[in-house]
């Protein structure tokens, strides 16, 4: 018992004596303090126990009773510090108690209870909060009070014994007195502001509206101080996700503070106030000063946190200095003393150790916390960005699109690149602060330790700084140049994409391929500049503390010629770990500061820019609807200019249809007076316009190609910018127009949500839509019906599909007015016929609605009730049919003769000219034949397959997680080249090697110092400082290497990998490209090459120094140490594997959310004028909320998840530092070198460093491999055989000279997995003969066009062409010796004559003679540049009638003897068609040439007619021979249209 007793048993002094009064015994006083602590815990255990046991056990505590009662927080903080007081009292006690000469527990029993009573504290109030109880908070009030008057008493006691402040235990006592007052304040507080005790009324408190909502899966803001510090609440998301994959739906919405919504609205309202403050009114608002003042407030909260973790910091290398100091001193024993003064407990080695761990995970706390609210913040404010950016989108001028000042690619930066540049400078910002601070307090405790010669090393490392900076300014950019080059690449290798059928044909595709490889020549060349300034970076962040290093002990030696003690040289170490960091950030910070700036000036330009005109006209300002317009007091303005984002969603409900008054009905739905129109320029597009439009009427606009039609639609719309004049719109029918474009535009979504474009469905009146618009057949093909994708990211349609779609979608909506822009462009005569009739006549006119109509088909005149006929940009006639006829006798003889062409034309035609609809719907078929050969269907998710190729046993959720790929990785670092590696490796081993040799060198040198007993026997400096020096140099001059060679590795890797990529894909045969979408070939070239171009940082070398780092740790201390590490590595293990599980899944949420968010901007941008004619602006800013809050939440959980880990990891090193303490302490006794002590603790401070390292690298390292896997994948396609049996010297120059045409036994298949299309075709085809080619749909028309080219496979059977089997030619030879005119015309961007003639080998005469003989020299002439004038991407800046007449003189500028037509003159008006028809019949009157016929007339006049079905060749002679044949299948089809 003697070894035991509570107040000690000493001999000489009676301990339980109370003579003197009970309160005077220091032991009584002691027990006293017992009371209160025991009394809390039996009053909370059972309460815990019973009360929630029973039902947390069944239930989890659902979170919508969660709540936090007032001073929530402030109580969390004075709890931690209560416990980290009792800490120190118990550290005191027992340091005390070692004095004595017997145990008195009073010491620290009382204060070890007070520990655990301040524990159950605070997980009793935890539970009564998330349960929402606080009736039980009183046994909480009474525990502050008694705990407050108790210790009150223990100090008044020490005051009157005069103990005092110099005394350690009355330091302590003085504080927990402080702090129970404090935690009993906030007790009372809570009684007055919940009333839950004492009042007659409670206050009944509801939990945050976001919690009752169990949508909301995002935590953070709701937990207590605890969890939200060690993101506690985030383990089951993470630990499930090693089970299950993590979707969307588990992580929820997000709290209503972070929507995207809330943070528009304080930016927008930070930004209009500053506008309405302004002095000067035509200044910009500053976005810094908005952004300032709308987010300033939790970046300030930030940096706060930033500023405490680096002061802590600090706290590491003080602890090492202390602990390795004091290692040696044996302490001097005191004997009756029960008091200690403060500085006694600073010089225990112990109290150090467990001091640096408390600092370090503090430290990491603050840090992580820092990090988290900068993150947060982030996010916010790229939501706010992007909301701001998409109104600014709805309310831009479409001059400025289609003047191409506003490019989609522009817009498509700001919302991918600018807002993501702003973010991450808000991630980064707080270190701006921060930064200076913790170099100068580094510095200062520099000094402190080792004096002059510490300046000497840090103004190395200040020196040094201005050199870092310069190198991230450079970086920054060449890292510009480098987008510019990539952006350019990545253009022309789209152009490539989507006209790679043509370049195929017409063998032009390794032209195109070297222009792609020039440009990615200059992007490498920026590149290998980026290369070098990377590696000189990194560098010199390695280099600098090894130089610091060096300096300073060598200046040390040399000034002081004394050796630095152990405890200092290791301090000094560390604190130089320190300060590198900042430094190595600061060039980061910097340039990214600078990034930010370029941004947000990119963004004020883009928010400024021209907008369209106010909407007030568009509610109708005519005198007529006076009435009207008090109804709606220009709803629609309000929505668009001052609430854009309430969501009104009433007012866009289409009026209700009301029936007409009869003085309405004469009335006129839009009317312009005097106007002149302009795209921009103040050149007026159209001028002098006064025309009416009747309401309910069919109004028809006729005019040549590219006259100002569309324009005037467009001009109706409020779209254009009106010179002078006026459009008055009749009341009842500006809400909103259906508005048919003439380049259709499509969402990225089914069928069926294209067509009722967010209308309510009605089955009725969607089937009579998708009949009238003969879509029912294109639909059947589809996969899933209309449930099908379609768009960018789903299944290909073919133009005329596409058009039929946006046609659909103008018929369904329910609006007063209907402008539909040339509808029938890509439509053959039939579905024209078919929509005019069922569609417009009927479905539109039965409803009473005004339709205006821009068409070439004149046939259809006599339908229309009133005519605009348009030339050059100005109105020429305007009226009924009748009127024109006698007024205007000219014009009306000129239309009728084409009109006759156009009749007779309908007579003769037959069923084939269904025929163009027929080669889509073959061509949907044929896309979905080939995917199902590849069992894809689901193509809506790229990204699967490739996932799948690996092990298609998708058995276990586990396969789908496979580790790190080490087999990519291997490829990937093979293509960079063998010796590179070799160099890597070897010198990455070899620089470490000599770190460790530096430290351990510095180890003994400074051990020499230490001993005095031995100093003569130590060696003198001058032994150590020569090896010093060398060692450090061999640090400094493997560094670079290392850098160089890891950049430059990466380099030649990404160089091949593009290369090859490029080769394999340009090569691919045909097939290849019907079966892949090219958005996924597109993401190869774009997002996986440059995440392969950039990130070449392998730091597979971080994984090294922790085994180093380890093997050092133990080179002296016990196998505890050991069998530590090792338990450590477990931990760290099994944190990974549940980490990387949930990182990966978040990572490809956030990468799957943030596509849609993309795309739905660049499609809003490309529909805008579609999307204001309907006046859905709110129904698309309210997709694009929802679609900003998805990507966000990705966002948020995937860095909450980044900070989960980190903390865990944080945690993990502090213990590390703590046992490698706790080691060296408990074995210094055993003879070991103080200074391995201060290795060992500076080794172990790094390796908290280095975890986060390395799980983060091993994380990006996946994602960068997954890309190499993706190119890897595309890789392995087969190319087309372009070499041939035959040899290109065998064939003569002018082969083939006469253009004869041998087909014998010919069967072709598009895939060897796939049925034959033609089957055993004969045909003989003489030198300059006419050949129509017609037939059903799938009767393999097309494909024997194809053929020709060798584009098929071609398994049995030849085609022979003047003597030659072209199965044997190279493909380069025969595809440049024969010319086809494709159905869709393709165009790229560069010069006229680039594309007529990319090979630069025809002189202008023949160039100017194939405009002429395409109707295009007068056109071209008059373009500025004339034959060097500029085609933009896809030929955008002529319509669609003018390209396809290039496609045809491109045609005629190769002048081969064989000339295939597919469909050539769709989009034509019929003058134009007229005019080529008998050009082909003249220019090519020697040639031969094949007609796939959708207009009959072109076959009749042939000598040749072939009918094929189903891949046979049905009939084949002169047409007048087929026509007597009255059974035969070509006078059927005929007959049928007669």
């Amino acid at each position: 018992m003697a070894g035991l007793s509570f107040c000690g048993n000493n001999v000489t002094k009676n301990a339980y004596s109370v003579d003197t009064g009970m309160l005077n015994n220091g032991c009584f006083v002691d027990a006293l303090n017992l009371v209160p602590h025991v009394f809390l815990l039996f009053i909370t255990f059972p309460i815990l126990f019973i009360g929630w046991g029973s039902q947390s056990s069944k239930v989890q505590i659902h979170h919508n009773t969660w709540l936090h009662f007032p001073g929530h927080n402030l109580r969390w903080i004075l709890t931690f510090t209560l416990l980290f007081v009792h800490v120190c009292e118990i550290a005191e006690g027992i340091v005390s108690n070692k004095q004595m000469d017997t145990n008195h527990l009073h010491l620290f029993m009382p204060a070890f209870m007070g520990f655990i009573a301040a524990t159950t504290s605070v997980v009793y109030y935890h539970n009564i909060e998330t349960s929402n109880f606080p009736k039980l908070l009183l046994a909480l009030f009474i525990y502050w009070v008694l705990a407050f008057i108790t210790k009150s008493i223990k100090l008044w006691k020490f005051a009157e014994y005069g103990v005092g402040v110099l005394h350690l235990r009355f330091c302590i006592t003085a504080l927990l007195v402080v702090l129970y007052g404090l935690l009993m304040a906030v007790e009372i507080n809570v009684i007055r502001v919940r009333r839950y005790v004492f009042f007659a009324n409670p206050q009944k408190v509801k939990p945050p509206e976001d919690l009752q909502d169990l949508g909301v899966r995002f935590l953070q803001p709701f937990v207590n101080l605890l969890s939200k510090a060690t993101y506690w609440w985030m383990n089951p998301l993470i630990i499930g996700a090693h089970k299950r994959p993590i979707e969307l739906k588990k992580i929820g919405k997000l709290p209503i503070a972070m929507r995207a919504l809330t943070n528009y609205l304080k930016l927008k309202d930070a930004y209009e106030d500053q506008r309405q403050n302004a002095e000067d009114p035509e200044k910009a608002p500053s976005i810094w000063r908005s952004m300032y003042r709308a987010f300033g407030r939790p970046i300030l909260l930030s940096s706060t946190f930033r500023y405490l973790a680096d002061l802590l910091g600090f706290a590491g290398p003080l602890c090492i200095y202390g602990i390795v100091e004091h290692l040696n001193k044996k302490p001097v024993p005191y004997f009756e003393v029960y008091f200690m003064s403060s500085n006694e407990l600073l010089q225990n080695t112990s109290v150090l150790a467990v001091l640096l761990f408390l600092a370090l995970v503090l430290q990491r706390t603050f840090l992580q916390a820092s990090y988290y609210v900068t993150i947060e913040t982030g996010i916010n404010l790229r939501g706010a960005l992007l909301a701001m950016i998409y109104n600014k989108i709805l309310r831009l001028s479409t001059s400025n699109m289609s003047m191409g000042e506003m490019t989609l690619g522009q817009i498509n930066n700001l919302v991918a690149i600018e807002t993501n540049q702003l973010m991450w400078f808000l991630f980064l910002c707080p270190n701006l602060w921060a930064m200076p601070v913790q170099i100068v307090m580094g510095v200062i405790l520099l000094y402190y330790l080792l004096g002059t010669s510490a300046l000497i090393g840090a103004s190395v490392i200040v020196l040094l700084a201005p050199v870092q900076y310069l190198i991230a300014t450079k970086l920054a950019d060449t890292q510009k140049s480098t987008l510019d080059q990539s952006t350019e690449r990545l253009k022309k290798t789209t152009e490539i994409l989507k006209g790679i059928k043509l370049l195929k044909l017409y063998a032009w595709e390794n032209i195109f391929c070297d222009s792609v490889e020039d440009t990615r020549g200059k992007e490498l060349t920026s590149l290998r500049t980026f290369a070098l300034y990377t590696s000189m970076s990194i560098f010199m962040n390695a280099a600098i503390p090894i130089a610091a290093v060096l300096v300073t002990f060598v200046s040390h030696a040399l000034i002081n010629k004394s050796k630095p003690s152990s405890s200092e040289a290791f301090a000094a170490l560390a604190l130089f770990h320190i300060l590198v960091t900042p430094l190595f950030l600061l060039s980061t910070v910097v340039r990214f500061a600078v990034k930010a700036m370029v941004s947000v000036q990119k963004l004020g330009e883009f928010l400024q820019s021209d907008e369209i005109g106010d909407d007030s006209w568009r509610n109708g300002d005519m005198s007529v609807s006076l009435e009207a317009c008090k109804k709606h007091p220009g709803t629609t303005k309000a929505i668009n200019r001052k609430q854009p984002l309430l969501y009104q969603m009433d007012n866009y409900e289409q009026p209700a249809r009301r029936p007409l008054r009869p003085n309405e009905t004469e009335d006129v739905a839009v009317k312009v007076n005097g106007g002149f129109f302009t795209w921009g320029s103040n050149l007026s597009t159209l001028s002098d316009i006064n025309i009416c439009i009747p309401t309910g009427q069919l109004t028809m606009i006729v005019g040549q190609v590219g006259c100002g039609k569309s324009s005037l639609l467009l001009a109706m719309l409020g779209e254009m910018q009106t010179l002078s004049g006026k459009v008055y719109w009749s009341n009842k029918n500006r809400y909103s127009v259906g508005y048919a474009t003439q380049k259709s535009w499509l969402l990225n979504a089914t069928v069926e949500d294209n067509i009722t474009f967010g209308s309510p469905f009605n089955k009725q009146r969607y089937k009579t839509v998708i009949d009238a618009c003969s879509l029912q057949p294109d639909v059947d093909l589809l996969p899933f019906g209309d449930q099908t994708e379609i768009g960018e990211r789903g299944i290909n349609l073919s133009g005329g599909q596409r058009q039929r779609i946006c046609v659909a979608r103008a018929l369904y909506q329910n609006t007063n007015i209907v402008f539909l822009d040339d509808p029938f462009s890509a439509l053959d005569i039939h579905l024209s016929d078919h929509l005019m009739q069922e569609g417009i006549l009927k479905f539109l006119q039965d409803d009473k609605r005004t339709v205006v109509l821009v068409t070439h088909k004149l046939q259809y005149l006599i339908h229309a009730d009133w005519i605009i006929a348009m030339k050059d940009g100005s109105v020429l006639r305007e009226g009924t049919l009748k009127d024109i006829q006698t007024h205007d006798v000219e014009l009306y003889e000129h239309w009728k003769t084409l009109m006759n062409r156009q009749d007779q034309e309908l007579e003769k035609d037959t069923e084939i000219d269904n025929c163009q609809t027929a080669l889509e719907r073959k061509t949907l078929r044929r896309a979905f034949y080939s995917r199902e050969a590849k069992n894809q269907v689901d193509d809506d998710e790229e990204e699967e397959e490739e996932e799948e190729e690996e092990d298609d046993n998708m058995s276990t959720t586990t396969s789908r997680r496979s580790k790190i790929p080490w087999r990519v990785c291997w490829q990937y670092l093979s293509s960079g080249g063998f010796l590179m590696v070799f160099l890597m490796v070897f010198s990455k081993l070899l620089k470490h090697s000599v770190m460790v040799a530096i430290d351990y060198w510095l180890a003994e040198w400074t051990a020499n110092g230490d001993d005095f007993v031995n100093a003569s026997a130590g060696l003198p400096d001058s032994y150590y400082v020569p090896v010093f020096i060398i060692l450090c140099g061999a640090g400094i001059a493997l560094c670079l290497i290392t850098s160089l060679t890891v950049e430059f590795l990466g380099l030649s890797a990404a160089t091949n990998l593009h290369h090859n990529l490029l080769n394999k894909i340009i090569h691919a045969p045909i097939r290849f490209f019907d079966v892949t979408p090219l958005g996924q070939i597109l993401n190869r070239f774009s997002a996986d090459t440059n995440i392969i171009d950039q990130h070449h940082n392998f730091k597979f070398s971080l994984s090294l120094p922790l085994t180093i780092l380890s093997v050092s740790l133990c080179q002296d201390y016990l196998g505890a140490v050991i069998v530590l590490y090792y338990a450590f590595r477990l931990c760290f293990h099994i944190v990974q594997t549940f980490f990387i599980f949930s990182l990966r899944d978040l990572q490809d949420l956030d990468d799957s959310t943030q596509l849609p968010l993309l795309c739905h901007f660049s499609e809003t941008a490309e529909g805008l004028t579609t999307i204001r004619a309907f006046r859905h602006e709110s129904r698309f800013k309210q997709k694009m909320l929802e679609l900003t809050d998805t990507n966000n939440t990705a966002y948020l959980f995937l860095s909450a998840a980044n900070r989960w880990l980190e903390v865990r990891t944080d945690y993990l090193g502090a213990v590390i530092v703590l046992t490698a303490a706790v080691a060296s302490i408990w074995s210094s006794g055993k003879n070991l070198p103080s200074s391995m002590v201060g290795l060992g603790l500076t080794y172990a401070l790094t390796v908290t460093n280095y975890l986060n390292w390395v799980v983060r690298n091993l994380a990006d390292l996946e994602v960068q491999m997954a890309a190499v896997k993706k190119v890897n994948s595309f890789l392995s396609t087969e190319s087309e055989n372009y070499e041939g049996s035959m040899d290109t010297t065998q064939v003569p120059e002018d082969w083939p000279q006469h253009g004869e045409i041998k087909i014998q036994d010919l069967c072709v298949r598009y895939d060897p997995l796939l049925k034959p299309v033609l089957k055993h075709v004969n045909a003989y085809i003489n030198p300059g003969q006419k050949v129509g080619i017609c037939g059903r749909t799938g009767s393999g028309k097309s494909s024997l066009s194809l053929a020709f080219f060798n584009m098929v496979d071609v398994f049995e059977g030849r085609i022979i062409i003047d003597g030659i089997d072209i199965c044997k030619l190279p493909l380069q030879t025969l595809r440049s010796r024969l010319s086809i005119i494709l159905q869709d015309p393709v165009l790229f961007s560069g010069s006229i004559r680039f594309n007529l003639d990319p090979e630069r080998t025809c002189t202008d005469d023949r160039l100017w003679e194939a405009l002429e003989i395409a109707q295009l020299k007068n056109m071209v002439k008059a373009l500025s540049g004339g034959l060097d004038a500029v085609v933009t991407e896809g030929g955008e800046n002529f319509s669609v009638g003018q390209r396809q007449l290039f496609c045809l003189a491109r045609a005629f500028v190769r002048k081969s003897s064989i000339l295939i037509m597919d469909e050539a003159t769709a989009s034509i008006d019929m003058a134009t068609e007229n005019v080529l028809q008998k050009v082909v019949m003249t220019a090519f009157a020697d040639r031969t040439v094949v007609t796939i016929a959708h207009r009959v007339h072109t076959i009749l006049e042939a000598d040749l007619v072939i009918v094929m079905k189903r891949g046979n060749i049905l009939e084949i002679d002169k047409p007048e021979t087929l026509l007597e044949n009255e059974d035969g299948m070509f006078a059927s089809f005929v007959r049928a249209d007669m």
